[in-house]
């Protein structure tokens, strides 16, 4: 349907809550909005996605189950330039590990990125946390019930991703080789 028949086009609509959106929203939040099943909402923002990758300066960013429009990557300099915001927090190699083990391992505990690193991570994590890269996804069913952490929609947007499946598969560690010395490797799965 057009707008001149009285009710908006679809993707013109989510254009517009996804812009008026402050938080990222679900699939069943917008088809209830509009009245339309998800599987057409689903459709309609993939078709916006593709249209968004093509040469525009927003792009769709998801985010376990919710989807939320953000400026494209490549404009983030000149976004925070506009709206005078300083890059001066930077992340240390620490944070920068933490993010990379959670990324791939999500949800994982503390223990089982301490374990990773070879160093106690509490205070990485609190400052992951208070930065909102890292958020607290449920506690695991083992003894103690550790918190599980993963990543959230604001890391995603840090670092110009549209959905934690652009992170590419974590390698396997290479196949045993003859010269290999077994000491030199310090964890194995």
């Amino acid at each position: 349907m057009t707008i001149s028949e009285g009710e908006p086009d679809l993707k013109i609509a989510l254009e517009a809550l996804l812009f008026a959106a402050s938080n990222p929203v679900s699939i069943s939040q917008l088809a209830e909005v509009l009245s339309r099943n998800p599987e057409e909402i689903a459709l309609a923002l993939k078709t916006l996605e593709v249209e968004y990758k093509q040469k525009r300066g927003v792009r769709l960013q998801w985010h376990i189950g919710k989807v939320q429009m953000t400026s494209a990557p490549e404009f983030g300099s000149l976004v925070e330039k506009f709206l005078g915001l300083e890059s001066t927090s930077r992340l240390s190699w620490a944070a920068l590990e933490t993010l990379a083990i959670v990324a791939f391992k999500q949800p994982i505990t503390r223990p089982g990125i301490d374990a990773i690193r070879g160093v106690n991570s509490d205070g990485v994590l609190r400052n992951l946390l208070s930065k909102g890269l890292l958020e607290e996804t449920g506690r695991a069913e083992t003894p103690g019930r550790p918190i599980l952490y993963g990543t959230t929609s604001d890391f995603l947007q840090h670092f110009g991703l549209s959905s934690i499946q652009e992170i590419p598969p974590l390698e396997d560690e290479p196949a045993n080789n003859e010269n290999d010395n077994k000491n030199d490797r310090v964890l194995k799965d």
